[in-house]
Formats: C-alpha cells, sequence, structure tokens
C-alpha cells in the first residue's frame, strides 16, 4: 500500500480523538537530516500499521539538535496497539541506521480549540511553533479562572481584540494534556523569519500591549513555558 507524504499535517483535522507528541535529540542538523531520510524510508517500506493512525509527521528543530514528533490517532486504542505491536520493529530499523538517538519522551493530549486561517489563503507553513505552557493543576485560582481551557479561551479573546495580529501567523491549535498539566500550542508559521519579527514588536511575546493580553500573561496556575521552532520535514498518512 503506499503511503502518502507531505511536508506538514493538518492539526484540525476531523475524527482525531487522541495526539501524541515527543522529542529526539540527535546531536548535529546532518543526524537530523539523516533520521528524517531514515523514517521516511523506513515507514515507506511497510504497510500502514493501524487505520487508527491518522498521520505521523516529524518536524526539525531550529537549534540543529532535535526533531518533533507529531501523531494524530482516531483514539487512545490506537495508540496502545501501534505500541504494542509495530512499533519496536520501526525504531530498531531507524537506530541501526541512525545510531544514539535519545527519545526524551511521549505525551498524550487532546485538541481543544483551533484557530485556523481564512478560506482562500493558501500559504504554506514554513515553520512550526511550539509553545508548551505549565500548568499548576491544584492551584485553586486556576479552577476559579476556568482551568486550562479558560486560558485557552483568554488567549483567543486576546487574539480577537488585536490591533495588530502579527501577518505571519497562519494558525493556532491548542492541545490539552491528558495529565492535567499543560497546554501545547502547534502554532504553523509562514516562516521563522516571520515569528522572530512578531516576537521583537511591541508587548510581551506575540501579541500586543491590550488588557486582553496581560489577562492570559497574569492567568493564575500558569507555571512556565517553553517556545521552541521547527521546520515541517515530513507527514505520512494511510493511503
Amino acid at each position: 500500500m503506499s503511503v502518502p507524504l507531505t511536508a506538514a499535517p493538518d492539526p484540525a483535522r476531523s475524527g482525531v480523538g487522541a495526539v501524541t507528541a515527543s522529542t529526539w535529540r540527535v546531536g548535529t542538523p546532518a543526524r537530523q537530516r539523516a533520521c528524517v531520510e531514515a523514517i521516511s524510508r523506513v515507514w515507506r517500506a511497510r504497510p500502514w500499521p493501524d487505520a487508527g493512525l491518522l498521520s505521523y509527521s516529524v518536524a526539525v528543530g531550529e537549534d540543529g539538535d532535535t526533531l518533533l514528533h507529531y501523531a494524530q490517532w482516531s483514539d487512545t486504542a490506537a495508540n496502545e496497539r501501534f505500541t504494542a505491536l509495530s512499533r519496536d520493529e520501526r525504531v530498531a530499523e531507524i537506530d541501526a541506521a541512525v545510531p544514539g538517538i535519545e527519545r526524551v519522551g511521549l505525551s498524550r493530549f487532546e485538541l481543544y480549540r483551533s484557530g485556523t486561517r481564512p478560506a482562500g489563503d493558501t500559504r504554506a507553513p514554513g515553520c512550526v511553533v511550539i509553545v508548551d505552557i505549565e500548568f499548576e493543576p491544584d492551584a485553586a485560582g486556576l479552577r476559579e479562572a476556568g482551568g486550562r481551557e479558560g486560558w485557552v479561551d483568554a488567549v483567543f479573546a486576546a487574539l480577537d481584540t488585536d490591533p495588530r495580529l502579527p501577518p505571519g501567523g497562519l494558525s493556532a491549535h491548542f492541545h490539552l494534556s491528558t495529565d492535567g498539566t499543560r497546554v501545547l500550542n502547534y502554532a504553523e508559521w509562514e516562516s521563522a523569519q516571520a515569528h522572530i519579527d512578531a516576537l521583537a514588536a511591541a508587548g510581551e511575546g506575540v501579541g500586543s500591549p491590550t488588557p486582553e493580553w496581560a489577562r492570559v500573561r497574569a492567568y493564575p496556575g500558569v507555571r512556565g513555558s517553553t517556545v521552541t521552532r521547527y521546520t515541517p520535514a515530513l507527514s505520512l498518512s494511510a493511503g
């Protein structure tokens, strides 16, 4: 069976009941490229492992070290079947091609809310920005403010009222971790430079100095966040 190959997934695709995300550390840009080539070769040489795996995508970190792995599943059971029956043989062949990969860990998420570009905007994402926000799940103020969902809703309220949205932002897809501690924003940008320019503009991070953005930044229960840029490399799905 043919396994279609594109550069990037559709984070807002229908039918997704679970998302997994993980990071590999491989050491150098040359090893990043070798890993992407090995992943493409190993996966496309085999039958698609499970109908419940909707897409598997890899993006290359601009740090010259990391790879982001982002997979969409129909449900958690599909992910569990893949882990039990199909993962090890693929990992072994990739490791044989590129020894010494450090797998940092895998986290499970559910997509909560997406902001997508207007119809007719055909710009391809040249950069994926992962914003990983950590919350204190037992904070009383977080519960009173509406939890992690309330924080995401506050972000959308800030975006809707921002007088100067960055022109290079294409979409934002907010995922809630199943352990209750994190929000992951998978944001698509036209280019890495567009994101760099947005960070350099007025305000603290992406966003104008408005009361709505101030509420987001002062939201109770937020422990910290990280921002990492990646370049889309490949996205595989069932034929």
